[in-house]
């Protein structure tokens, strides 16, 4: 039987792209007949504490000799000296969903700082698997990774089936991710400030506890430009629950800085929705055109221009729906993710 420890940071249930990707891939293992047994490394990553990373270390030093172990990036990037003890016990692999020091709001110096720890870390695994092309490249640029080593694993997305929706008062914008700064929130709200005298409302589905002084902000810029009672946050929510969102919206806009994949966009397409996004990383290569509009990184004049678009004019929305449909079709699902994944580790078997 193919055997598999995997090991993570935090709550594995956090609902984020990143831990939702993990699960389902742990899923989709265990549906072909892997043993993949859980190794939970504690909390506080990616700046955990002294002792974190001391219980981690000894977790991970508990494993039997030779042991197959992905590691999450995100625990990963802040375990250089482990990695370099662990080496010669272990065969790691690190799933790296973007670099830590890519992450917005980090002040230069924690930005270098991670860069740097990354970097030492990455020495040590004798593989890298990434969800993007994207990723692969920077993985590659900023750490000297050599790029033989890296492969590339794309989220897979659920297929909705067919969709009918209900005629509404106004057009439903829906934006999905969790309330950081990097998932542009602030920027979306002020493409959408110029737009008052437009019938639309926006709701926002995302976890609001990563970072709670981005939500208050948020909250005051809402007030500050009049859009009181045209924005709701719903926090995180269930599986089914996301899915009636997708299902009820009109058109799909995620003004992120940044995106290592951008799951949120390919589940819009599946969900038959235009898709409105910004951002470096991915998002660019993750947009199909025909379906999306891509507005570069931080530009409001190009969002509100985008939204202006869509909100305005029903046939586009149904014509970059239609495209939304036939760009799905060519994505992964989570039955191919999970194989991928598997033919990745099996090769470093060989």
């Amino acid at each position: 039987m193919n055997q598999l420890f995997l090991a993570f940071p935090g709550n594995l249930d956090t609902p984020t792209g990143g831990y939702g990707y993990d699960r389902r891939i742990i899923a989709g293992l265990r549906d072909l007949g892997w043993q993949v047994e859980l190794v939970p490394l504690g909390e506080g990553f990616p700046a955990p504490s002294a002792q974190t990373l001391v219980a981690a270390e000894k977790r991970l030093a508990a494993l039997p000799q030779g042991s197959r172990v992905v590691i999450d990036g995100l625990a990963f990037g802040a375990m250089a000296a482990a990695a370099a003890a662990l080496d010669q016990h272990l065969s790691l692999v690190a799933l790296v969903h973007h670099p830590l020091c890519l992450e917005n709001g980090l002040t230069d110096g924690q930005a270098q700082a991670l860069r740097e720890s990354e970097h030492r870390a990455l020495a040590f695994a004798r593989h890298v698997i990434v969800t993007s092309p994207a990723t692969a490249r920077q993985v590659a640029d900023l750490f000297g990774y050599p790029a033989q080593r890296i492969s590339v694993v794309l989220p897979g997305t659920d297929r909705p089936g067919t969709i009918a929706r209900e005629p509404a008062d106004g057009v439903r914008l829906l934006s999905v991710g969790t309330v950081v700064a990097r998932k542009g929130y602030d920027l979306l709200f002020q493409a959408l400030s110029g737009m008052r005298e437009r019938n639309w409302h926006l709701e926002i589905v995302g976890g609001l506890e990563s970072d709670p002084q981005c939500y208050r902000a948020l909250l005051q810029q809402i007030g500050d430009m009049h859009l009181a009672g045209r924005i709701t946050f719903h926090g995180a929510v269930p599986p089914d629950a996301l899915s009636g969102f997708y299902r009820n919206a009109d058109i799909f806009v995620l003004a992120s800085r940044y995106e290592g994949y951008g799951m949120a966009y390919t589940e819009a397409l599946a969900h038959g929705l235009p898709v409105i996004g910004s951002g470096g990383g991915a998002v660019r290569e993750t947009l199909p055109d025909g379906a999306a509009i891509y507005c570069g990184i931080e530009n409001v004049p190009a969002l509100r221009e985008a939204l202006e678009l869509l909100i305005g004019d029903a046939g586009a929305r149904a014509r970059m729906a239609q495209a939304a449909r036939t760009a799905a079709e060519g994505l992964p699902d989570w039955r191919d993710a999970a194989a991928q994944f598997a033919q990745t580790l099996q090769e470093l078997a060989l």
